[in-house]
Protein backbone atom coordinates (compact mmCIF):
# COMPACT_ATOMS: atom_id res chain seq x y z
CA UNK A 1 0.00 0.00 0.00
CA UNK A 2 1.26 3.22 -1.29
CA UNK A 3 0.83 6.06 1.52
CA UNK A 4 2.28 8.65 -0.14
CA UNK A 5 -0.17 8.62 -3.15
CA UNK A 6 -2.97 7.87 -0.82
CA UNK A 7 -2.27 11.29 1.03
CA UNK A 8 -1.63 12.92 -2.07
CA UNK A 9 -4.83 11.93 -3.41
CA UNK A 10 -6.66 12.78 -0.58
CA UNK A 11 -5.04 16.19 -0.09
CA UNK A 12 -5.84 17.18 -3.78
CA UNK A 13 -9.53 15.75 -3.28
CA UNK A 14 -10.19 17.44 -0.19
CA UNK A 15 -11.22 20.89 -1.25
CA UNK A 16 -13.18 20.07 -4.48
CA UNK A 17 -16.88 20.47 -5.09
CA UNK A 18 -19.04 20.48 -7.36
CA UNK A 19 -17.79 19.12 -10.76
CA UNK A 20 -17.61 21.74 -13.59
CA UNK A 21 -20.23 19.65 -15.58
CA UNK A 22 -22.70 20.00 -13.10
CA UNK A 23 -22.08 23.73 -12.65
CA UNK A 24 -22.91 23.73 -16.77
CA UNK A 25 -25.53 21.54 -16.11
CA UNK A 26 -26.91 24.06 -13.78
CA UNK A 27 -26.98 27.11 -15.57
CA UNK A 28 -28.40 25.17 -18.54
CA UNK A 29 -31.48 24.49 -16.55
CA UNK A 30 -31.92 27.85 -15.26
CA UNK A 31 -31.27 29.20 -19.51
CA UNK A 32 -34.23 26.36 -20.34
CA UNK A 33 -36.71 28.09 -17.18
CA UNK A 34 -35.89 31.64 -18.36
CA UNK A 35 -38.99 32.72 -20.42
CA UNK A 36 -38.32 35.50 -22.69
CA UNK A 37 -40.15 38.76 -22.35
CA UNK A 38 -38.55 40.26 -25.78
CA UNK A 39 -37.14 39.64 -28.85
CA UNK A 40 -33.89 41.18 -27.23
CA UNK A 41 -34.14 38.79 -24.51
CA UNK A 42 -34.78 35.58 -26.40
CA UNK A 43 -31.86 36.39 -28.78
CA UNK A 44 -29.50 36.75 -25.52
CA UNK A 45 -30.61 33.60 -24.28
CA UNK A 46 -29.96 31.99 -27.29
CA UNK A 47 -26.31 33.00 -27.39
CA UNK A 48 -26.20 32.07 -23.57
CA UNK A 49 -26.82 28.42 -24.93
CA UNK A 50 -24.75 28.18 -27.74
CA UNK A 51 -22.02 29.89 -25.29
CA UNK A 52 -22.64 26.80 -23.24
CA UNK A 53 -22.15 24.26 -25.47
CA UNK A 54 -19.32 25.56 -26.72
CA UNK A 55 -18.21 25.62 -22.89
CA UNK A 56 -19.23 22.12 -22.99
CA UNK A 57 -16.91 21.20 -25.73
CA UNK A 58 -13.84 23.38 -24.46
CA UNK A 59 -14.53 21.15 -21.13
CA UNK A 60 -14.97 17.76 -22.99
CA UNK A 61 -11.51 18.43 -24.95
CA UNK A 62 -9.79 20.16 -21.47
CA UNK A 63 -10.34 16.96 -19.87
CA UNK A 64 -9.42 14.39 -22.20
CA UNK A 65 -6.13 16.01 -22.09
CA UNK A 66 -5.81 16.44 -18.63
CA UNK A 67 -6.48 12.48 -18.48
CA UNK A 68 -3.69 11.90 -20.74
CA UNK A 69 -1.50 13.78 -19.23
CA UNK A 70 -2.16 12.44 -15.71
CA UNK A 71 -1.35 9.26 -17.38
CA UNK A 72 2.14 10.09 -18.68
CA UNK A 73 2.73 11.68 -15.43
CA UNK A 74 1.72 7.78 -13.48
CA UNK A 75 4.48 6.71 -16.20
CA UNK A 76 7.29 8.55 -15.50
CA UNK A 77 6.38 8.13 -11.98
CA UNK A 78 6.23 4.08 -12.26
CA UNK A 79 9.99 4.88 -14.38
CA UNK A 80 11.57 7.14 -11.56
CA UNK A 81 10.59 4.30 -8.90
Amino acid sequence: MDFRRLTRQFILNEGTGPSLNSYLQSISEVLQNITPRTRTDERRIEMARQSLKELRRGTRRLQERVTILEEQVQILEENKE
